[in-house]
């Protein structure tokens, strides 16, 4: 049962470092192209290839 007093808030702290990392994540910008590579994989690059 003491276990408990340590698993408790280890929990916490990594449900609050995850949602802290998902909001990092909106804020920055990486989810902001959704289609973007559905239509890139579309287009027909060969001048890149060698």
């Amino acid at each position: 049962m003491s276990v408990l007093v340590y698993l408790i808030p280890l929990a916490l702290l990594l449900g609050l470092a995850g949602l802290a990392a998902f909001i990092w994540s909106l804020k920055s910008g990486q989810y902001d192209d959704l289609d973007g590579a559905s239509h890139r994989i579309l287009l027909d690059d060969d001048e890149n290839t060698l």
